[in-house]
């Protein structure tokens, strides 16, 4: 089961992050920082990500949420570009973003919209 669970989690990894960065994390591994990686690629991208109850567009708007109220702005980017890869448009990204402001604070959402923006031109869907 753990071995299905990691090919599992790969392979949805891949899917909503990018070859690219899944590619780099992989290559960046350490043996300090192996744990950790077989952990998320297990849990969150072989456990939870793989389930049928939710979209990975629900799972993406979810999970900017998530981390506009943590302030998580890296985390943020790299999600940003999972939610486009799961077929959200900027708009729906700034309508999560709006909606988490009124649950979640001002400020968090203006870092997050800021962080969100800052993606979405280097992609080259917004001015």
């Amino acid at each position: 089961m753990s071995d299905d669970l990691h090919a599992d989690g790969i392979e949805v990894r891949r899917a909503v992050l990018g070859d690219a960065h899944v590619d780099r994390a992989i290559d960046d591994t350490t043996d300090f920082t192996e744990p950790f990686q077989d952990f998320i690629t297990k849990m969150a991208w072989g456990s939870v990500w793989t389930r049928d109850g939710l979209s990975r567009r629900e799972r993406s708007m979810i999970t900017l949420a998530v981390l506009t109220t943590l302030r998580a702005e890296d985390e943020l980017g790299l999600h940003v570009r999972a939610a486009l890869r799961n077929g959200l448009t900027p708009e729906e990204i700034r309508e999560v973003l709006l909606h988490t402001a009124v649950y979640a604070g001002v400020p968090q959402s203006n870092t997050a919209f800021a962080r969100a923006q800052e993606i979405l031109r280097e992609e080259g869907l917004v001015e």
